[in-house]
């Protein structure tokens, strides 16, 4: 079997010329690949083929040691058309050298130790003697790549190169080549020992032949390479001219380096404008470029003097709860011996905390105004930065200003007015205040008494019974009474418990006499009292007690009728 990199060799044709008996005419021409490349671990078979015809030849492999000196391996003789093959010395190797039929040496596991020159060497009697060799080379890909980084801390304080980290190929044959990246850069170091960089190498053959090389970068470094990335690459030979390449992992190196700059700044939930909201949790950040992580102080400046607040590593302050009287400069330090004398270390930020004060209107909850008057209500607030204000009724805008002037009042201004306070650099931050407008009718009470509620009587108990009677029987009547004519008229009996007249009311001169009703509000006309039913009531769509009222002077005088006066309705007894 041929190896399979054998199979487009270079062909060297050996042609010798017989000297042996001057004047031969025959030669013997050998068919031998001068160079056979296969991988450690395949099969190896080296061709040594006599070219021509011929009836007798002695074949024999030599193997040639690294001072030339030759070892014979076997032989074979050709005798008529078979041929008779010997193997003499192994010289070790395990499994033995091979001779196959055709006189071709086989080795079962090509290994590393393998790496020698063959020679054929064929005599053919009076046609002459020839030889040619064959070198082999055997390939072995090496192990993943290894790098152990520098673990401790370096400087970039220190003016020489230090040791960054070894790179380890394990066997692999030949020996590869090592070379270093530095963000996916090739470094291009010397072997020579320098002040800026260099690296050392070191090759090892294995008891199994293999080779194993090591591989040690020194850099000297600077403060931009502590966020570099460093990796090393082994690069390895493959039969046929191709190559291979095996990268180890990357990693970072740990530097110490002084501060030069410091950051300082409001954190979550300030707004752009840089304020914070009253009772909000604050942070303030503080970060310096030195490595390791330096010691942050941060103070309050009052009064030009320090007022020391914490001291720690995370470089981070919380102040909870924020009041307006913690507005002021905040100032954070780095404390960092080794940073130059002309570094900044110290900055400093201002907080400002908005706040925004309970609305105060110049009236109460509700305010009850006759029909036609005109008022003004003041909205005052107390906030920083400066609130705006904004009247609104019913969620309808109507105006900015903090005054809202209401003149010439109708029962459309009745309603709910709404001042509301915001800061638009401040979101999430306003306050609303508001207050009822009712709208009374001239001359109306601007009481309206509840539902059995007992109020004073003009008259003493006069009439009490009517007022009872009144409470307790508002039931709707079962048909609309008949109208009565509006005249004077004297007033009509008020049944009592036990029939008769009324005891609420008595029959008297013509005067006009109070007595109370119970009002309603209602939809229809005139409300009549039904005769011998004891209590006025109304057929409208919707009946609301509205209170109870004494008819006299101040409301209308139609008799015994019930009737609706602006607002309001009065009930008249004479």
């Amino acid at each position: 079997m041929e190896p399979p990199d054998a199979r487009a060799p270079r062909l060297l044709v050996l042609a010798l010329l017989l000297g042996a008996h001057p004047g031969a005419e025959a030669e013997v021409r050998l068919s031998v690949p001068p160079l056979v490349e296969v991988m450690r671990g395949e099969p190896v078979t080296l061709d040594c083929t006599p070219l021509g015809t011929h009836d007798h030849f002695v074949l024999e492999w030599f193997l040639a040691d690294r001072t030339g000196v030759r070892h014979r391996l076997a032989s074979a003789e050709l005798q008529g058309s078979e041929l008779q093959d010997k193997m003499h010395d192994s010289w070790g190797r395990s499994p033995p050298y091979q001779l196959d039929s055709q006189g071709r040496l086989v080795l079962a596991e090509a290994q590393v130790g393998d790496e020698r020159d063959y020679v054929c060497v064929v005599r053919a009697g009076a046609a002459g003697t020839a030889e040619a060799t064959a070198r082999l080379n055997v390939f072995a890909k090496p192990e993943a790549t290894e790098v152990s980084p520098n673990k401790g801390t370096l400087s970039v304080m220190e003016d020489i190169a230090q040791e960054i980290a070894t790179c380890n190929s394990r066997n692999g044959n030949p020996v590869p080549q090592i070379t270093w990246y530095r963000n996916g850069q090739r470094l291009e170091v010397p072997l020579e020992v320098n002040s800026e960089g260099y690296m050392t190498s070191r090759t090892v053959r294995e008891a199994s032949g293999l080779l194993s090389l090591t591989s040690t970068l020194y850099l000297r470094l600077r403060k931009a390479d502590r966020d570099a990335s460093f990796h090393c690459s082994v690069h390895y030979r493959l039969p046929t001219g191709r190559h291979g390449r095996l990268d180890s992992p990357a990693f970072r190196l740990t530097l110490h380096y002084p501060t030069e700059h410091v950051q300082f700044w409001l954190g979550s939930p300030s707004t752009t404008a840089g304020w914070v909201r009253e009772g909000d949790s604050v942070q303030l950040f503080c970060r310096g470029d030195g490595s390791p992580t330096p010691e942050y102080t941060f103070f309050r400046l009052q009064d030009q003097e320090e007022d020391v607040l914490k001291t720690n590593l995370e470089g981070n302050l919380t102040l909870e709860g924020v009041q307006r009287s913690q507005s002021g400069t905040y100032g954070c330090r780095v404390e960092d011996y080794d940073a130059a004398e002309d570094a900044e270390l110290s900055k400093t930020l201002e907080l400002h905390v908005a706040y925004l004060d309970p609305l105060e209107l110049s009236t109460g909850e509700e305010l009850s105004l006759p029909l036609g008057n005109s008022t003004a209500v003041n909205c005052s607030v107390r906030g920083l930065p400066t609130p705006t204000l904004r009247w609104t009724k019913d969620s309808v805008p109507l105006g900015d200003d903090s005054t809202l002037s209401l003149r010439s009042i109708t029962f459309d201004s009745a309603g709910t007015y709404t001042c509301e306070a915001s800061m638009p650099t401040v979101p999430l931050l306003s306050r609303t205040r508001s207050f009822k407008l009712l709208v009374q009718a001239s001359g109306a009470s601007p009481r309206r008494p509840g539902l059995g509620e007992q109020l004073p009587d003009p008259e003493g108990d006069q009439c009490l019974e009517p007022r009872r009677r009144l409470l307790r029987g508002l039931q709707p009547p079962r048909e609309r009474p008949a109208r009565l004519p509006l005249r004077h008229r004297g007033p009509p009996d008020l049944p009592g418990r036990s029939g008769g007249h009324g005891r609420g009311c008595q029959r008297g001169p013509p005067a006009p006499r109070r007595c109370c009703f119970l009002l309603h509000e209602t939809q229809g006309t005139p409300l009549l009292p039904a005769r011998g039913k004891g209590v006025p009531a109304s057929w409208g769509a919707r009946t609301e007690p509205l209170g109870v009222r004494g008819a006299g002077a101040d409301g209308p005088s139609h008799g015994g009728c019930l009737w609706r006066s602006q607002a309001w309705e009065w009930g008249l007894r004479r």
